[in-house]
């Protein structure tokens, strides 16, 4: 059952890095829209964190309108808001998609003399090739 644990490591370490990327992207918005985003993710973490299940999560936001109170703090209307939130999140998901590509994973496990319990990757983000 070793190896199942050691996939799981390596999922885990992709979904940092993900957030990594995500929070390095988010940091490269121009001020509207970052200010735009982080307020509403802000508040839906604050949601997150008063829930125990992700039903009372649903319900917290339903009560709280995260979106429709970030709507009234930039003084938009929550239409228009809306429209806006989308456009950043694709642009955000555009984003993480071309840095995605750009990893490069090797597998270094053998040159690291591994015992077989750990497994031993180098990573790299750019254009540039990884030799093996």
């Amino acid at each position: 059952m070793q190896p199942v644990s050691g996939i799981r490591k390596v999922f885990d370490m992709n979904d940092n890095l993900m957030e990594i990327l995500a929070r390095d992207i988010v940091k490269s918005l121009p001020p509207r829209k970052r200010d735009m985003y982080q307020y509403v993710v802000q508040r839906e973490d604050e949601l997150a964190r008063q829930a125990s299940t992700s039903d009372e999560f649903m319900n917290l936001l339903i009560q709280h309108a995260p979106h429709r109170q970030a709507a009234d703090h930039f003084s938009l209307t929550f239409g228009r808001f809306m429209v806006e939130m989308r456009e950043i999140e694709k642009e955000i998901n555009r984003k993480l998609d071309e840095k995605l590509q750009q990893v490069k994973w090797v597998d270094c496990t053998d040159a690291m003399g591994s015992d077989g319990n750990v497994k031993y990757f180098y990573f790299s983000i750019g254009t540039g090739s990884v030799s093996r």
